[in-house]
């Protein structure tokens, strides 16, 4: 009866640490995610630089996101990466550079938790980080840009099971990122530029 018991016990908490792990709250992901910014911007009289003149190059980043689960159906969603670069232009000719660092916190709704096939929603914040500008217009001189953004994102992905544990993932993002064009020396605006990027991902997630 002892041993019984024992093995009683003992094949219960099994379960319960299977159940536990395929409950797991946590979903990691790894994705190539391409940035393509929309570009509009203000025009400049003054500089005789026309509306929608200025450009953002499109990019393809490496992220890292982190979800946790609440239950099934609902989980927040953190992305991440580190400062990325990117070209700017005016009117086609390259006038420098700046970094900027985009994390996105979204919350989800996920339609079919246990199917192969598990599609979802999203909407959250952006803060956007912008750092080493480095952008120049001859006649004009230094150009700076706000130092950040914050601004709201939507989005919708797809979870496919392809393996215990382990989902391939397809996801597109929109952001609301802008910024102020200022002269580096006196700190006056004279443009303003929306980049409202779509973000299209590809990528892998594990279950913890």
């Amino acid at each position: 009866m002892i041993k019984l018991a024992s093995l009683t016990v003992f094949a219960v908490a099994l379960g319960a640490t299977g159940l536990q792990a395929a409950d797991s709250p946590w979903l990691v992901r790894v994705r190539a995610v391409s940035i393509q910014p929309a570009n509009k911007s203000d025009a400049i009289p003054a500089l005789a630089v026309p509306a929608d003149a200025i450009h953002v190059s499109n990019k393809t980043i490496p992220e890292v996101d982190f979800s946790y689960f609440f239950t099934p159906q609902f989980s927040a969603e953190l992305i991440l990466t580190v400062p990325q670069q990117h070209d700017v232009t005016l009117s086609g000719t390259k006038i420098g550079t700046f970094k900027h660092l985009p994390p996105v916190l979204s919350a989800q709704y996920h339609f079919l938790p246990d199917a192969t096939f598990n599609p979802y929603l999203g909407a959250g914040l952006n803060l956007t980080l912008i750092s080493d500008v480095d952008i120049k217009v001859p006649g004009v001189g230094a150009l700076d840009l706000s130092k950040s953004s914050v601004g709201l994102s939507a989005q919708a992905g797809v979870d496919i099971k392809v393996a215990d544990r382990l989902y391939l993932n397809l996801d597109v993002k929109y952001v609301k990122l802008g910024a102020d064009v200022k002269l580096a020396a006196t700190g006056t605006k004279v443009s303003a530029v929306q980049l409202d990027p779509m973000l299209f991902g590809v990528g892998l997630g594990y279950r913890f």
